[in-house]
């Protein structure tokens, strides 16, 4: 134990917290899906559709992976379109891609068994600190910390850290801690009570303090302090994108897509035709009819715009403005570059942005 961690862990009454914290985890616990077993293939699949996103936003499609992808070997050998297809609208792709690529060496190099060891586990594709603590700790009992946000707000509570969490030494930190005060005959009990009691009490914004099972070991409230914590630094330098889009139809009322680069922001998803707006060039309407002769060999002719959206990331907002528009000259079709009707275009995996486009052009009609 560094000095650091046990300066906070010092007097701590870890057998009494352990005993609190578990105890009403066993009463309280939500009635979730992947808490029905302790299978580490769906425990990690839930995890990962987890990691920024709401629990309600995960039931719906966790039920529905498990529908297309009930084992591991399952989505080892799964297509990707298929794959990117089960994950539309949760966001973060490169999540699934990982796991994706995860479950196949697992199953080529553990005969589809998701290793139990530390050294193991934690060297899969996407696979960082927290998912091999929670995933191991869960489905195989073995007593590793899961220090995700939920924990650090939770923890910087109860031992006063005024640490800055967004600091990878502050996590580390926190781990530290962890291994000094888990229950290591319940670690699941124990990191997945943590984790429930900062979503349902130790919330970000006025902790639910006197339904606190543990409030009896938390410094914080007894010295007033909880809504101060956790020290959090604001990122900054968030980038405003404006893009030009379109729906653009054939003769036959087939719209165009293309897919998205295999690397960067949204790799291999589907998408409408678009460019990012320079303000120096022609007005936004012609870069983009340019940019599709250019980039694709495709001449269209953009009407008026149909809906103006904004998309937010963590660190770049896109401004979107999209028209309708007609193709008129010839396609040569690609792996890339494809026309689809409106039943063919559900087979295919778009980012939310490009989601919001289709339903605004359904809702809005054709165009003139």
């Amino acid at each position: 134990m560094n000095e650091k961690v046990k300066r906070f862990v010092e007097g701590f009454l870890i057998d009494t917290f352990q005993r609190d914290l578990i105890s009403w985890f066993e009463k309280e616990q939500r009635d979730l899906p992947w808490r029905k077993d302790t299978d580490p293939y769906k425990i990690w699949v839930s995890e990962v559709m987890l990691q920024q996103t709401r629990v309600e936003t995960v039931i719906p499609y966790f039920h529905h992976f498990m529908e297309q992808f009930p084992t591991l070997e399952a989505l080892a050998d799964a297509d990707e379109e298929k794959v990117l297809k089960a994950w539309e609208g949760l966001g973060y792709y490169s999540r699934i891609r990982n796991l994706h690529a995860a479950v196949k060496e697992v199953k080529e190099r553990y005969g589809g068994k998701v290793p139990n060891r530390v050294e193991e586990f934690s060297k899969l594709k996407g696979v960082g600190p927290y998912t091999t603590g929670a995933v191991l700790s869960i489905a195989y009992g073995i007593p590793e910390p899961a220090v995700d946000g939920n924990v650090m707000r939770v923890l910087s509570r109860i031992f006063l850290v005024w640490d800055d969490i967004t600091k990878a030494g502050t996590r580390k930190l926190f781990e530290g801690i962890v291994r000094e005060i888990i229950d290591e005959e319940n670690p699941s009990y124990f990191n997945q009570a943590l984790m429930e009691l900062g979503a349902l009490i130790c919330i970000p914004r006025n902790p639910a303090c006197l339904l606190c099972p543990v409030q009896a070991h938390c410094r914080a409230f007894h010295e007033g302090v909880q809504g101060e914590l956790p020290v959090k630094t604001k990122k900054t330098n968030v980038r405003e994108m404006p893009i030009v889009a379109a729906v653009v139809q054939n003769e036959c009322g087939k719209v165009l897509i293309h897919k998205r680069d295999s690397e960067g922001l949204l790799a291999n998803l589907w998408e409408f035709p678009n460019c990012e707006v320079v303000h120096s060039r022609e007005n936004p309407k012609t870069q983009l009819e340019i940019f599709l002769k250019e980039e694709y060999g495709v001449t269209v002719q953009l009407e008026q715009p149909f809906a103006a959206l904004e998309h937010v990331f963590s660190h770049l907002i896109w401004n979107i403005v999209v028209y309708y528009g007609k193709i008129v000259s010839d396609i040569v079709e690609t792996e890339r570059l494809k026309l689809v009707d409106e039943h063919e275009i559900s087979e295919y995996a778009f980012p939310v942005s490009h989601q919001r486009i289709w339903h605004e052009y359904k809702e809005k009609g054709t165009g003139g």
